[in-house]
Protein backbone atom coordinates (compact mmCIF):
# COMPACT_ATOMS: atom_id res chain seq x y z
CA UNK A 1 0.00 0.00 0.00
CA UNK A 2 1.29 3.48 -1.15
CA UNK A 3 2.51 5.53 2.51
CA UNK A 4 0.03 8.10 3.05
CA UNK A 5 -2.76 6.54 1.50
CA UNK A 6 -5.52 4.13 2.55
CA UNK A 7 -6.44 0.69 0.82
CA UNK A 8 -8.95 2.98 -1.29
CA UNK A 9 -6.35 5.49 -2.47
CA UNK A 10 -8.20 8.27 0.04
CA UNK A 11 -5.74 10.46 2.38
CA UNK A 12 -4.72 9.32 5.42
CA UNK A 13 -6.18 11.68 8.16
CA UNK A 14 -4.49 12.03 11.37
CA UNK A 15 -5.20 13.00 14.66
CA UNK A 16 -4.52 16.29 15.94
CA UNK A 17 -1.11 16.79 18.50
CA UNK A 18 -2.19 15.58 21.63
CA UNK A 19 -5.64 13.62 20.66
CA UNK A 20 -6.44 10.20 21.77
CA UNK A 21 -6.82 7.88 19.12
CA UNK A 22 -9.27 4.92 19.64
CA UNK A 23 -8.22 1.20 20.52
CA UNK A 24 -9.76 -0.09 16.86
CA UNK A 25 -8.49 2.85 15.14
CA UNK A 26 -4.91 2.12 16.48
CA UNK A 27 -5.39 -1.50 15.21
CA UNK A 28 -6.55 -0.40 11.82
CA UNK A 29 -3.69 1.96 11.43
CA UNK A 30 -0.81 -0.39 12.43
CA UNK A 31 -2.39 -2.98 9.40
CA UNK A 32 -1.47 -0.18 6.94
CA UNK A 33 1.67 1.24 8.35
CA UNK A 34 4.50 0.65 5.89
CA UNK A 35 7.35 -1.47 6.85
CA UNK A 36 10.76 -1.53 5.66
CA UNK A 37 10.21 -4.45 4.38
CA UNK A 38 7.45 -3.24 1.76
CA UNK A 39 9.16 0.38 1.04
CA UNK A 40 12.14 -1.57 -0.24
CA UNK A 41 10.07 -3.36 -3.02
CA UNK A 42 8.60 -0.93 -4.03
CA UNK A 43 8.16 -1.32 -7.67
CA UNK A 44 8.22 1.58 -10.37
CA UNK A 45 5.62 3.85 -11.09
CA UNK A 46 5.06 2.38 -15.09
CA UNK A 47 5.59 -0.97 -14.74
CA UNK A 48 6.14 -3.23 -18.14
CA UNK A 49 3.45 -5.51 -17.58
CA UNK A 50 -0.65 -5.41 -16.65
CA UNK A 51 -1.95 -8.61 -14.91
CA UNK A 52 -5.87 -8.47 -14.67
CA UNK A 53 -7.83 -10.90 -13.19
CA UNK A 54 -7.33 -13.33 -9.78
CA UNK A 55 -5.63 -12.76 -7.04
CA UNK A 56 -6.35 -14.76 -4.22
CA UNK A 57 -5.00 -17.45 -1.97
CA UNK A 58 -4.34 -20.79 -3.20
CA UNK A 59 -5.31 -23.57 -0.80
CA UNK A 60 -3.90 -26.81 -1.84
CA UNK A 61 -3.73 -30.43 -0.80
CA UNK A 62 -0.83 -32.48 -2.67
CA UNK A 63 -0.17 -36.17 -2.04
CA UNK A 64 2.31 -38.67 -3.82
CA UNK A 65 -0.48 -41.32 -3.63
CA UNK A 66 -3.18 -41.79 -6.87
CA UNK A 67 -7.09 -40.73 -4.95
CA UNK A 68 -10.00 -42.18 -5.85
CA UNK A 69 -13.56 -40.57 -4.63
CA UNK A 70 -13.97 -40.65 -0.97
CA UNK A 71 -9.91 -41.51 -0.42
CA UNK A 72 -8.64 -40.31 3.23
CA UNK A 73 -4.53 -40.28 2.73
CA UNK A 74 -2.21 -38.52 4.63
CA UNK A 75 -0.32 -35.15 2.04
CA UNK A 76 0.85 -31.55 2.40
CA UNK A 77 -1.93 -28.76 2.65
CA UNK A 78 -0.63 -25.15 1.46
CA UNK A 79 -1.69 -21.86 1.42
CA UNK A 80 -0.40 -19.40 -1.15
CA UNK A 81 -0.52 -16.29 -3.05
CA UNK A 82 -2.28 -17.18 -6.22
CA UNK A 83 -4.53 -16.74 -8.83
CA UNK A 84 -4.00 -16.97 -12.92
CA UNK A 85 -3.65 -12.98 -12.71
CA UNK A 86 -0.70 -13.42 -9.84
CA UNK A 87 1.14 -16.73 -11.21
CA UNK A 88 1.47 -14.73 -14.51
CA UNK A 89 2.88 -11.45 -12.53
CA UNK A 90 4.86 -14.04 -10.36
CA UNK A 91 6.49 -15.22 -13.18
CA UNK A 92 7.04 -12.33 -15.07
CA UNK A 93 8.80 -10.77 -12.13
CA UNK A 94 10.77 -13.43 -11.78
CA UNK A 95 12.19 -13.48 -15.10
CA UNK A 96 13.05 -9.71 -15.14
CA UNK A 97 9.75 -7.75 -15.98
CA UNK A 98 7.69 -5.60 -13.45
CA UNK A 99 4.35 -6.69 -13.02
CA UNK A 100 1.24 -4.38 -11.87
CA UNK A 101 -1.89 -6.33 -10.79
CA UNK A 102 -5.64 -5.03 -11.88
CA UNK A 103 -7.47 -7.19 -9.73
CA UNK A 104 -10.37 -7.02 -6.57
CA UNK A 105 -8.93 -7.98 -2.34
CA UNK A 106 -11.52 -7.39 0.32
CA UNK A 107 -10.32 -5.59 2.89
CA UNK A 108 -10.58 -8.23 5.59
CA UNK A 109 -7.85 -10.01 7.10
CA UNK A 110 -6.82 -12.31 4.46
CA UNK A 111 -6.75 -9.49 2.22
CA UNK A 112 -4.79 -7.78 4.36
CA UNK A 113 -2.16 -10.61 4.51
CA UNK A 114 -2.12 -11.21 0.26
CA UNK A 115 -1.45 -7.81 -0.49
CA UNK A 116 1.20 -8.23 2.02
CA UNK A 117 2.77 -11.06 0.39
CA UNK A 118 2.42 -9.97 -3.10
CA UNK A 119 3.94 -6.56 -2.64
CA UNK A 120 7.00 -8.47 -0.67
CA UNK A 121 7.17 -9.92 -4.10
CA UNK A 122 8.30 -6.68 -6.16
CA UNK A 123 4.94 -6.89 -7.71
CA UNK A 124 2.67 -3.82 -8.09
CA UNK A 125 -0.12 -3.38 -6.19
CA UNK A 126 -0.82 0.43 -6.22
CA UNK A 127 -3.93 -0.41 -8.48
CA UNK A 128 -6.00 -3.00 -6.55
CA UNK A 129 -9.99 -2.46 -5.77
CA UNK A 130 -10.14 -3.24 -2.37
CA UNK A 131 -13.65 -3.88 -1.84
CA UNK A 132 -15.18 -3.05 1.60
CA UNK A 133 -18.16 -5.28 1.24
CA UNK A 134 -16.36 -8.36 -0.57
CA UNK A 135 -14.33 -11.39 0.69
CA UNK A 136 -10.98 -11.98 -0.66
CA UNK A 137 -11.16 -14.50 -3.43
CA UNK A 138 -9.94 -18.25 -2.34
CA UNK A 139 -8.94 -21.67 -4.47
CA UNK A 140 -9.02 -25.25 -3.22
CA UNK A 141 -7.18 -28.02 -5.54
CA UNK A 142 -6.58 -31.69 -4.43
CA UNK A 143 -3.34 -33.18 -6.39
CA UNK A 144 -2.83 -37.11 -6.30
CA UNK A 145 0.81 -38.61 -7.29
CA UNK A 146 1.43 -35.24 -9.88
CA UNK A 147 -2.54 -34.87 -11.82
CA UNK A 148 -4.48 -32.82 -10.78
CA UNK A 149 -8.03 -34.16 -8.87
CA UNK A 150 -10.45 -31.63 -8.51
CA UNK A 151 -10.40 -28.52 -7.67
CA UNK A 152 -12.87 -25.13 -6.90
CA UNK A 153 -12.26 -21.39 -7.71
CA UNK A 154 -14.49 -18.95 -5.43
CA UNK A 155 -13.88 -15.96 -7.30
CA UNK A 156 -17.25 -14.44 -6.42
CA UNK A 157 -15.57 -11.13 -5.74
CA UNK A 158 -13.71 -11.02 -8.71
CA UNK A 159 -17.33 -11.54 -10.89
CA UNK A 160 -18.79 -9.27 -8.96
CA UNK A 161 -16.35 -6.37 -8.55
CA UNK A 162 -16.46 -6.09 -12.55
CA UNK A 163 -15.36 -3.39 -14.38
CA UNK A 164 -14.42 -1.70 -10.99
CA UNK A 165 -11.13 -3.44 -11.45
CA UNK A 166 -10.14 -1.42 -14.85
CA UNK A 167 -10.78 1.66 -13.72
CA UNK A 168 -7.08 3.14 -13.54
CA UNK A 169 -7.08 2.10 -17.51
CA UNK A 170 -10.06 4.93 -17.94
CA UNK A 171 -8.96 7.56 -15.65
CA UNK A 172 -5.72 8.59 -16.79
CA UNK A 173 -3.93 6.47 -14.12
CA UNK A 174 -2.66 3.82 -16.56
CA UNK A 175 -4.59 4.94 -19.49
CA UNK A 176 -7.93 6.29 -21.16
CA UNK A 177 -10.02 6.19 -24.06
CA UNK A 178 -7.98 8.84 -26.19
CA UNK A 179 -4.17 7.36 -24.89
CA UNK A 180 -5.18 3.76 -24.24
CA UNK A 181 -2.49 1.61 -22.23
CA UNK A 182 0.42 0.48 -24.84
CA UNK A 183 2.19 -2.15 -23.15
CA UNK A 184 1.96 -6.12 -22.61
CA UNK A 185 -1.78 -7.05 -21.18
CA UNK A 186 -2.08 -10.70 -19.07
CA UNK A 187 -5.90 -11.20 -19.22
CA UNK A 188 -7.54 -14.27 -17.06
CA UNK A 189 -10.31 -15.61 -18.15
CA UNK A 190 -12.03 -15.67 -15.09
CA UNK A 191 -13.45 -11.95 -15.81
CA UNK A 192 -17.19 -12.63 -16.36
CA UNK A 193 -18.50 -13.25 -19.81
CA UNK A 194 -20.33 -9.68 -20.12
CA UNK A 195 -16.62 -8.14 -19.05
CA UNK A 196 -14.47 -9.84 -21.57
CA UNK A 197 -17.00 -8.90 -23.99
CA UNK A 198 -16.61 -5.61 -23.36
CA UNK A 199 -13.12 -5.96 -23.01
CA UNK A 200 -13.04 -7.36 -26.90
CA UNK A 201 -14.49 -4.19 -28.08
CA UNK A 202 -12.79 -1.50 -25.83
CA UNK A 203 -11.24 1.32 -27.02
CA UNK A 204 -8.96 0.97 -23.82
CA UNK A 205 -7.22 -2.47 -24.80
CA UNK A 206 -6.74 -1.41 -28.47
CA UNK A 207 -2.93 -0.75 -28.22
CA UNK A 208 -2.19 -3.48 -26.06
CA UNK A 209 -0.17 -6.63 -26.89
CA UNK A 210 -3.44 -8.56 -25.11
CA UNK A 211 -2.60 -11.97 -24.43
CA UNK A 212 -5.07 -13.98 -22.53
CA UNK A 213 -5.10 -17.10 -20.22
CA UNK A 214 -7.86 -19.72 -19.89
CA UNK A 215 -8.84 -20.10 -16.74
CA UNK A 216 -10.73 -23.10 -16.81
CA UNK A 217 -12.70 -25.66 -19.32
CA UNK A 218 -15.93 -24.56 -17.28
CA UNK A 219 -15.63 -20.78 -18.35
CA UNK A 220 -14.32 -21.62 -21.88
CA UNK A 221 -16.88 -20.36 -23.57
CA UNK A 222 -16.33 -16.89 -22.53
CA UNK A 223 -13.42 -16.16 -24.93
CA UNK A 224 -15.67 -16.22 -27.67
CA UNK A 225 -16.42 -12.33 -28.02
CA UNK A 226 -12.15 -12.64 -27.93
CA UNK A 227 -11.43 -14.79 -30.64
CA UNK A 228 -11.55 -12.11 -33.57
CA UNK A 229 -9.79 -9.03 -31.40
CA UNK A 230 -7.01 -8.65 -33.54
CA UNK A 231 -4.26 -7.46 -30.96
CA UNK A 232 -4.99 -10.60 -28.87
CA UNK A 233 -3.22 -14.16 -28.37
CA UNK A 234 -4.85 -17.15 -26.59
CA UNK A 235 -3.64 -19.74 -24.48
CA UNK A 236 -5.45 -22.66 -23.66
CA UNK A 237 -5.25 -26.37 -23.82
CA UNK A 238 -6.68 -29.18 -26.20
CA UNK A 239 -9.72 -29.84 -23.79
CA UNK A 240 -10.38 -26.42 -23.61
CA UNK A 241 -10.43 -25.86 -26.92
CA UNK A 242 -13.17 -28.08 -28.22
CA UNK A 243 -15.24 -27.23 -25.48
CA UNK A 244 -14.93 -23.11 -27.40
CA UNK A 245 -15.00 -24.68 -30.44
CA UNK A 246 -17.82 -26.94 -29.68
CA UNK A 247 -16.05 -30.23 -31.15
CA UNK A 248 -13.28 -32.75 -29.74
CA UNK A 249 -9.90 -32.64 -30.98
CA UNK A 250 -7.15 -35.10 -31.21
CA UNK A 251 -4.26 -33.08 -31.44
CA UNK A 252 -3.14 -29.74 -29.93
CA UNK A 253 -2.80 -28.68 -33.81
CA UNK A 254 -5.81 -29.92 -34.86
CA UNK A 255 -7.33 -27.40 -32.02
CA UNK A 256 -5.02 -24.70 -33.30
CA UNK A 257 -6.27 -24.64 -36.78
CA UNK A 258 -10.23 -25.24 -36.17
CA UNK A 259 -9.52 -21.94 -33.75
CA UNK A 260 -7.62 -19.63 -36.88
CA UNK A 261 -10.27 -20.62 -38.98
CA UNK A 262 -12.71 -19.28 -36.40
CA UNK A 263 -10.83 -16.07 -36.87
CA UNK A 264 -8.42 -16.12 -34.22
CA UNK A 265 -5.29 -14.09 -34.73
CA UNK A 266 -2.67 -16.57 -32.79
CA UNK A 267 -3.40 -19.55 -30.16
CA UNK A 268 -1.50 -21.51 -28.18
CA UNK A 269 -2.63 -24.57 -27.28
CA UNK A 270 -1.30 -27.50 -25.24
CA UNK A 271 -1.66 -31.13 -24.70
CA UNK A 272 -0.32 -32.15 -21.29
CA UNK A 273 2.77 -34.38 -22.33
CA UNK A 274 1.69 -33.96 -25.64
CA UNK A 275 2.42 -31.80 -28.66
CA UNK A 276 1.93 -28.40 -28.30
CA UNK A 277 0.79 -26.00 -31.20
CA UNK A 278 1.36 -22.63 -31.66
CA UNK A 279 -1.24 -21.40 -34.24
CA UNK A 280 -1.19 -18.10 -36.60
CA UNK A 281 -2.23 -17.29 -40.00
CA UNK A 282 1.04 -17.72 -41.12
CA UNK A 283 0.27 -21.35 -39.99
CA UNK A 284 0.62 -24.13 -37.31
CA UNK A 285 4.11 -24.58 -35.15
CA UNK A 286 4.32 -27.79 -32.82
CA UNK A 287 6.92 -28.80 -30.02
CA UNK A 288 6.79 -31.95 -27.46
CA UNK A 289 7.14 -31.14 -23.75
CA UNK A 290 10.43 -32.08 -22.34
CA UNK A 291 9.63 -35.43 -20.44
CA UNK A 292 9.59 -35.21 -16.43
CA UNK A 293 8.32 -36.33 -13.74
CA UNK A 294 5.24 -34.25 -12.55
CA UNK A 295 5.11 -33.28 -8.80
CA UNK A 296 2.27 -30.32 -9.08
CA UNK A 297 0.55 -29.14 -11.74
CA UNK A 298 -1.72 -26.02 -10.29
CA UNK A 299 -0.15 -23.11 -12.33
CA UNK A 300 1.81 -24.74 -15.05
CA UNK A 301 -0.23 -23.36 -17.69
CA UNK A 302 0.31 -19.92 -16.46
CA UNK A 303 3.93 -20.36 -16.13
CA UNK A 304 3.66 -21.54 -19.42
CA UNK A 305 2.39 -18.39 -20.58
CA UNK A 306 4.38 -15.80 -18.79
CA UNK A 307 7.78 -17.73 -19.96
CA UNK A 308 6.32 -17.31 -23.76
CA UNK A 309 5.48 -13.75 -23.34
CA UNK A 310 9.63 -13.25 -22.14
CA UNK A 311 10.90 -14.82 -24.54
CA UNK A 312 9.37 -13.52 -27.26
CA UNK A 313 10.00 -9.80 -25.82
CA UNK A 314 13.45 -10.88 -26.31
CA UNK A 315 13.64 -11.61 -29.54
CA UNK A 316 13.03 -15.05 -29.70
CA UNK A 317 11.38 -17.00 -32.81
CA UNK A 318 8.34 -18.78 -33.19
CA UNK A 319 9.84 -22.08 -32.73
CA UNK A 320 12.55 -20.54 -29.91
CA UNK A 321 9.93 -19.27 -28.04
CA UNK A 322 7.53 -21.91 -27.85
CA UNK A 323 10.43 -24.49 -26.51
CA UNK A 324 11.63 -21.96 -24.25
CA UNK A 325 7.94 -21.65 -22.63
CA UNK A 326 7.96 -25.81 -22.80
CA UNK A 327 11.11 -25.91 -20.56
CA UNK A 328 9.99 -23.62 -18.09
CA UNK A 329 6.59 -25.23 -17.89
CA UNK A 330 8.53 -28.38 -17.08
CA UNK A 331 11.16 -27.36 -14.76
CA UNK A 332 8.10 -25.52 -12.61
CA UNK A 333 6.00 -28.77 -12.86
CA UNK A 334 9.13 -31.37 -11.76
CA UNK A 335 10.32 -28.35 -8.73
CA UNK A 336 9.26 -29.14 -5.13
CA UNK A 337 6.54 -27.93 -4.13
CA UNK A 338 6.05 -25.61 -1.41
CA UNK A 339 6.04 -26.70 2.34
Amino acid sequence: MTPGLQRDGTPNRTSHAGAATPAPQRAAQARQAPDAELLAVQPPARPDALCIGSVLWDIIGRTTRPLEQGADVPGRITRLPGGVALNIAMTLSRLGLSAAILTVIGRDDEGDDLITAVARMGIDCTHVYRAQDLPTDRYLAIEGAGNLVAAIADAHSLEAAGERILAPLEDGRLGSAPEPWPGLVALDGNLTADLLAKIATSPLFRAADLRVAMAAPGKADRLRPLLPVPNATIYLNRGEAGILCNDHFSTASEAAARLIALGARRVLVTDGAGDCADGSREGILTATPPMVAVSRVTGAGDTFMAAHIIAERRGDSRAAALSAALDAAADYISGEPAP
